[in-house]
């Protein structure tokens, strides 16, 4: 799967969020923004309740906050490189500054996962960590993360 296919430019930024409430609020923001017809409280309550079940910090400074959502038909994608990192119950203990938010249809478990899998295999190449880590702005961030 090509990333670009579910992830837009501008839903991809660099920021300095604090928090693990406001990095989630913030992932929920940006998508009610580019897709109105969404809510963003109900984004937000469906990565918190992901978030219950068990911390999707993977470890590397790396989370995959991810949730489901009745109201859409197509995947729909954040990356967000944290100016500052930040505490997220990673597996390792370790704080998060980078993070690929993805909402899925209620109804589209195996592409939810199989999307997953994909991102989380991407995020381990040690040379794409880098430059994502060397990225200086939104423009760079998202041409390494799609490249």
């Amino acid at each position: 799967m090509e990333i670009s296919t579910i992830l837009q430019p501008e839903c991809t930024t660099c920021a300095t969020p604090g928090s693990k409430k406001k990095v989630l609020e913030l992932i929920s923001d940006m998508v009610a923004f580019h897709h109105p017809t969404l809510s963003s409280q109900a984004i937000f309550e469906s990565l918190v309740a992901r978030e219950k079940k068990g911390s999707t910090g993977i470890g590397n400074g790396i989370a995959i906050p991810h949730g489901r959502l009745d109201q859409i038909e197509q995947p729909i994608a954040v990356f967000i490189k944290c100016d500052e990192p930040i505490t997220f119950d990673a597996i390792d203990d370790k704080p998060v500054d980078l993070l690929f938010a993805l909402l899925v249809p209620k109804d589209q478990c195996q592409q939810h996962l199989a999307t997953l899998a994909a991102m989380a295999e991407k995020l381990s190449d040690k040379l794409i960590l880098k430059q994502l880590r060397k990225s200086q702005d939104d423009s760079e961030l998202y041409q390494v993360i799609t490249q």
